[in-house]
């Protein structure tokens, strides 16, 4: 019998591990929002490199404000490859495990782009009834090039279901206002209140050089899940990730008091979202026995070893063969 990784009561958690082991060891009903943001199937690497200036009035690659050289210091990278021979495949019983742990009243976010929309929008028809579908939302931002064959792509596309479409989470309230576009057109008392946002959401990416950036590859704005789960659950609720890479998911969760289950494949991810999400205290753990990635220590774990604290291996030169049942001490 597997060990559940989440319940409706319990803490912040942060799971290493495939999500199809995760998912079904998670209670039914048990989250009020689930946002996934998987690899786009661009059939290309992802990769970001991460970059750090320092001043070089000698040596320096590239001039900055007013004039001044800076030399370009390479951090390092990442990346991963985002291609998958049947992607929908692949998808589905993901998805079909989304809905079953989701709430009576939950929302279901998936962030797609404009190479798979169309076909996840039937998938999603075919799992979660077309008429759960919401809205198509739009994520517009201009950045990066153009290429001068063809429009420039420069949007993303979110798919919203919902369980009940007779009983969801909506809280019109909560949601952000933005500037009008023509604010002499609207009055001063509009202008300076703002409007809600339609199903086209304006939004720059990450900066490059800006606090909110990791370095990891597809870190989404902040604010694009800070409208979802603040418009979308209740303080208190239960918000899943289970393609959860830079962690953003779980920082809105954290700043807007809800909970958070976040689960990543990459050894990478939970590194990032580790210490992104440590003002949270996070439980980050492990679903697996397979540890091959963090050091070829797969031979030395028991077969019934329950999940261990990552963050003791990565900090302590934790010993993943000394288990106690329930903690993760030695």
């Amino acid at each position: 019998m597997r060990r559940s990784v989440c319940t409706r009561d319990d803490v912040n958690r942060i799971v290493l591990g495939d999500n199809m082991d995760v998912l079904p060891t998670v209670e039914d009903g048990a989250a009020a929002l689930i946002y996934i943001d998987p690899p786009f199937n661009t059939g290309k690497e992802q990769r970001r490199e991460r970059l750090r200036t320092v001043r070089d009035d000698d040596h320096g690659d590239r001039t900055g404000f007013q004039g001044k050289r800076y030399r370009t210091v390479r951090l390092g990278a990442q990346s991963f490859d985002d291609i998958f021979d049947d992607f929908l495949a692949f998808l589905e019983p993901r998805i079909a495990e989304a809905h079953r742990i989701l709430s009576p009243t939950g929302s279901f976010f998936l962030h797609i782009d404009y190479r798979e929309a169309h076909y996840c929008k039937v998938l999603l028809d075919g799992l979660f009834g077309r008429e759960c579908f919401m809205n198509e939302i739009i994520w517009a931002y201009d950045y990066g090039g153009r290429p001068k064959n063809r429009w420039p792509a420069k949007h993303d596309t979110l798919l919203w279901y919902v369980k009940d479409p007779a009983r969801y989470t909506f809280h019109y309230d909560e949601i952000d206002r933005v500037p009008y576009m023509a604010p002499g057109l609207a009055g001063a008392e509009k202008a300076a209140r703002g409007k809600t946002p339609t199903d086209v959401w304006w939004q720059t990416i990450v900066p490059t050089v800006g606090r909110e950036r990791t370095g990891y590859p597809t870190q989404k704005p902040l604010a694009i899940l800070n409208r979802i789960v603040r418009v979308h659950s209740n303080p208190g609720d239960l918000v899943l990730d289970f393609f959860a890479g830079s962690g953003t998911t779980g920082e809105a969760a954290a700043r807007n008091d809800r909970r958070y289950l976040l689960i990543d494949s990459n050894p990478e991810a939970v590194r990032v979202m580790a210490e992104r999400l440590a003002f949270n205290a996070p439980e980050v753990v492990s679903s697996s026995i397979d540890l091959s990635k963090l050091g070829g220590l797969q031979d030395k774990i028991p077969p019934d070893a329950p999940p261990f604290d990552i963050r003791k291996f990565w900090d302590e030169g934790y010993d993943p063969t000394a288990y106690t049942e329930g903690t993760s001490e030695k």
